[in-house]
């Protein structure tokens, strides 16, 4: 097998909302030079929700946009620095910024059914000259028919690749399989892949994107990531090796990066607990996780609980009040069996 693989890591966007989005710029530069020296071909940064993310519905990141892109794009030689843009949060304005630093490449991420969204965003990057994503989000929400319909809108808004995303860890080999075949049989442009691993599968599902025509797939140094956190990279790097797949990566680099760099900043280990399991099991977006936790202990409810209805309620990116609303309405609801 000699299939080329592009490799694009997320520690330090996704991987964000492992540590509350507190990473410095002088974290991120140090994280960003090892991953560069390490044959990365993506690198995507910023808050976990993206360009304009931090603010009080999605938490404060510790620095400016400004800040991370400039500590980035000063270390940063062969790499593309990546943003990422979700339309009705990152801006016009956001985007020229961030290509005016020396971003390289944008992800626009939409709802996996509202690709129409993305059409001006794309459009406007694809006029800075930036290496252009078409992002769509909780692919496991859609079956493959109506992913192909969003994703030949944005091919035809000009996107470079487009990608399924399985925000909430939710999709299991064979439906990975299902969706990325799919869209590799009705698009002309790359099909790329997302994983999250809230149901421990993220590797397995990224090599069953590949298998079925994927060229670009995702991870982050450690697992970090929302919920379970993302493909881990080094891991992903060393199966995708042993698969005969091939990369730009140097794997001993990118161990050390991890364990020498990565893993003494984190607060806290990337694991599988209780709420990334609920969160894979019942489709909730994996940056829920820490929103979940924090309603539980605000109004004395289970989180597990908390997510379940989220789940059943289909509850996406983008309604983060209603974490809150369902927190609310469960906490009455026990009050009232006492």
């Amino acid at each position: 097998m000699t299939q080329k693989i592009t490799i694009t890591d997320s520690t330090l966007r996704d991987g964000m909302h492992t540590v509350s989005h507190q990473f410095s710029p002088a974290d991120m530069a140090e994280i960003a030079r090892a991953l560069d020296q390490a044959g990365m071909d993506l690198i995507e940064i910023g808050h976990g929700d993206g360009l304009a993310g931090s603010s009080y519905q999605y938490g404060f990141s510790s620095a400016s946009d400004t800040d991370y892109l400039k500590a980035v794009c000063d270390v940063v030689k062969q790499a593309k620095v990546t943003v990422l843009l979700l339309p009705g949060i990152g801006t016009k304005k956001d985007l020229q910024a961030a290509a005016e630093i020396g971003a390289k490449a944008v992800r626009v991420a939409t709802h996996v059914t509202e690709a129409d969204i993305s059409e001006q965003h794309i459009k406007i990057a694809k006029e800075l000259g930036l290496f252009t994503v078409g992002f769509l989000m909780m692919a496991h929400m859609e079956e493959p028919e109506k992913i192909v319909e969003q994703a030949r809108k944005m091919e035809s808004y000009g996107a470079d690749v487009v990608y399924v995303t399985d925000s909430a860890g939710a999709l299991l080999p064979d439906g990975v399989r299902a969706r990325v075949s799919a869209l590799r049989n009705a698009v002309n442009i790359p099909i790329g892949f997302h994983a999250h691993n809230n149901l421990g599968v993220a590797v397995g599902n990224t090599l069953a994107a590949l298998a079925e025509g994927a060229t670009f797939v995702d991870g982050s140094l450690r697992g970090m990531g929302a919920g379970a956190g993302n493909a881990q990279t080094e891991v992903m790097v060393a199966a995708l090796n042993k698969q005969g797949y091939l990369t730009n990566c140097d794997l001993s680099k990118l161990i050390r990066a991890a364990e020498d760099i990565v893993a003494p900043k984190m607060s806290r280990p990337q694991i599988i607990d209780s709420v990334a399991l609920i969160l894979g099991y019942a489709g909730v977006y994996s940056s829920f996780f820490l929103h979940a936790k924090r309603a539980a202990e605000r109004f004395g409810v289970d989180a597990l609980t908390i997510l379940e209805e989220l789940g059943k309620r289909r509850i996406v990116g983008g309604q983060e009040d209603q974490i809150i609303d369902v927190a609310y309405e469960l906490s009455q609801k026990q009050a009232l069996v006492r």
